[in-house]
């Protein structure tokens, strides 16, 4: 093979976020990708199978005429997800993974999670139904330098998780450690 062509990709990580921003975003993503995982930070954020299908609905709404695209959502883990809100989730067909933002981490991640093992009873059931993890990995401690926050979440959050939770499915997003 000397070529290989994808006519339009798909795009794993997207903000739309929501009205005119999101309007004047998505027909220049619908042009270009496919479908998008479309990241759960709004305000107030998706953190319901329920929120999701109606952002969704805005998003389709707001699509030009003739165009194609597929939203593909995502709820915003809270230390308050449920084990029957993934399952719902899943069940949807519409909902296809979980975001995991340490409470003001980034972007409106203040209803994010405070401690991830408030999380656990969500977690095993993303586990059981196979629904990925997506990480926003970083500690939120003023005392570790900006440049370490993600090694350190690695060590203190995500290696504990997957030792405890060895076939859940994570996306580790933004990386820049190398170790």
């Amino acid at each position: 093979m000397q070529q290989l062509t994808i006519t339009r990709p798909d795009d794993w990580h997207l903000h739309l976020r929501d009205g005119a921003l999101m309007q004047s975003v998505l027909p220049d993503t619908a042009r270009q990708f496919a479908r998008a995982i479309v990241m759960p930070n709004l305000r107030p954020p998706v953190t319901t199978t329920a929120l999701a299908l109606e952002y969704r609905q805005r998003i389709l709404a707001a699509l030009p005429t003739g165009m194609k695209f597929e939203p593909l959502m995502t709820l915003y883990l809270t230390d308050n997800t449920t084990a029957e809100e993934i399952r719902r989730a899943k069940t949807s067909g519409a909902v296809h993974a979980v975001k995991l933002y340490p409470a003001g981490a980034t972007t409106n991640s203040d209803a994010g999670v405070t401690d991830i093992r408030k999380t656990y009873a969500a977690l095993e059931a993303m586990q059981e139904c196979r629904m990925p993890l997506l990480v926003h990995g970083e500690v939120t401690d003023s005392n570790i330098d900006i440049f370490d926050r993600e090694a350190v979440f690695i060590e203190r959050v995500m290696q504990p998780l997957l030792r405890d939770l060895p076939e859940l499915r994570v996306v580790f997003e933004h990386i820049t450690t190398l170790d």
